[in-house]
């Protein structure tokens, strides 16, 4: 038997080494794969990545045409549109670049046509992090860690556009939230494109370890001068602070109006954000581990949920509702004639007094949420004749929606 003794192993048209041996016997290497597509896991940040999950549905009228704050959720679990000079359709769609394992993508729909007219305008897709996500990233140490974003988008638009990592946790040394933005080149309109961008660590600054949200991944489609008027950022630029008006300015210079007309459709899957220089394959997760990591942050009761409850008062009725994986926080609950079809309403059926129907909208209490504990207390008012007896609650149509997104 024979030693190979060696420092480094280099392929000969490769620029650095694949493996870099320690004298203490162990290695370091670059692995991008394994063979027979397995993948490495829980490389990828974001959750629902492929966008095959999406539990509200086509969700339409998101932003805002004339200035407001127009923000909503739609289409593929936790990712945010926000605009305030036009409006959006969000869906799940099966337009998906040929040949890379994805069967779906999020579309935005325009619908009322805006963009940049305005020195204020933002049109942007935006995904969250929660805190404790992201301690990984080692920020705010000498050994923050260098990230790489991948994403498939289909654009209506060649040219440029951007990418913004916005840290809300991440104090600037002059004074503001520290961001950094990368520009990536679309080269034809309507044509799937995979993008690849680099992002250094930040050294001054880290995330809390806890559930509150610690950074923000954007995607820019039409920005006013007050975001686009300065000196581009490098490609290789370093993290800016979003409080000087100059460096928010050098934002997204140069970018496209996608939102230009009601013709236009953009398109996004394959969203990987993961530690190191080095782009991997795209880890597919199952469909039933992507659902509920996203049902951390909503989830819905459809109609048909049966539910035992108790009278909390003269008019309301409590009961619990045991979701399949704890939330991030005490949710905030809403009802949908969207998501199921009918108008909402919870009917409350008890020995003796029959039945009695009511359509407010449930409340819950944060005095009974626990962030280890998948129990949701709600309270449905709007009934007559309660008191402390048991009884049953049925949800006769729409749905109760539950959100602790960030």
């Amino acid at each position: 038997m024979s030693t190979l003794k060696v420092d480094n192993i280099r392929h000969n048209n490769a620029t650095s080494d694949a493996i870099t041996m320690a004298s203490d016997g162990t290695c370091t290497a670059r692995i991008t794969g394994m063979t027979g597509g397995g993948a490495l896991s829980h490389r990828n940040l974001v959750v629902n990545g492929a966008m095959n999950v999406a539990q509200r549905g086509q969700v339409t009228g998101i932003g805002h045409a004339s200035g407001g704050a127009g923000e909503g959720f739609g289409g593929p679990d936790r990712f945010q549109f926000q605009a305030n000079y036009s409006i959006a359709t969000m869906s799940q769609s099966t337009d998906v670049p040929s040949g890379q394992g994805f069967a779906k993508s999020l579309k935005l729909d325009v619908t009322t046509a805006g963009g940049d007219s305005n020195a204020a305008t933002y049109t942007q897709l935006e995904y969250r992090f929660e805190g404790q996500e992201l301690t990984r990233l080692k920020y705010g140490t000498s050994s923050a860690e260098t990230t790489t974003l991948c994403f498939w988008i289909k654009s209506p638009k060649a040219g440029i556009h951007w990418v913004r990592l916005y840290g809300d946790e991440l104090s600037h040394s002059g004074g503001g939230a520290a961001f950094i933005s990368r520009k990536y080149t679309v080269s034809s309109a309507n044509t799937w494109q995979k993008v690849t961008l680099r992002f250094p660590g930040f050294t001054t600054d880290g995330f809390n370890n806890d559930n509150t949200l610690g950074m923000r991944l954007s995607w820019y489609f039409a920005q006013g001068s007050a975001y686009s008027s300065g000196t581009a950022q490098a490609d290789d630029g370093d993290w800016l602070n979003w409080g000087d008006a100059n460096d928010r300015a050098r934002n997204t210079v140069g970018q496209v109006n996608c939102f230009d007309s009601t013709s236009n459709d953009i398109f996004i899957t394959g969203v990987q954000f993961e530690v190191g220089d080095t782009p991997t394959s795209f880890e597919h997760r199952t469909y039933t581990d992507e659902l509920l990591r996203c049902q951390r942050y909503f989830t819905y009761v459809p109609s048909g949920t049966v539910f035992p409850g108790r009278g909390n008062s003269g008019s309301s009725y409590i009961y619990s509702y045991q979701s399949t994986v704890p939330m991030r926080v005490s949710p905030t609950i809403g009802v949908s004639n969207d998501i199921a079809h009918g108008t909402f309403s919870v009917r409350r059926y008890r020995d003796g007094t029959g039945v009695s129907d009511s359509t407010s909208t449930p409340t819950t209490s944060s005095t009974y949420f626990s962030p280890n504990s998948n129990m949701i207390h709600l309270i449905q008012g709007g009934f007559s004749g309660a008191d402390d007896r048991s009884a049953t609650l049925f949800v006769g149509g729409g749905a109760i929606t539950i959100s602790a997104e960030l």
